[in-house]
């Protein structure tokens, strides 16, 4: 997520505290921390792909190819 979308984020919190959003606003707030919330899943889910952990009888299993089919609930 851009750095743009970040500080927006920011702005739009500080701003709701001092003095209130508008609806617009609150709907840009909602859709901007949801596509922030969405980047991270992502990016921890490509980190956990490429866990690879040894057996104990020495064969190594990629954790993302194990659990590739799987989908949980929330998604």
């Amino acid at each position: 997520m851009p750095d743009l979308n970040i500080d927006r984020i920011n702005e739009l919190y500080h701003k709701s505290k001092a003095e209130g959003l508008t609806d617009a606003e609150k709907k840009e707030q909602q859709m901007l921390r949801s596509q922030y919330a969405a980047s991270i899943r992502n990016s921890l889910r490509s980190q956990l792909n490429n866990i690879d952990m040894q057996m104990e009888d020495g064969t190594v299993v990629n954790l993302g190819e194990k659990y590739a089919g799987r989908k949980r609930q929330d998604d």
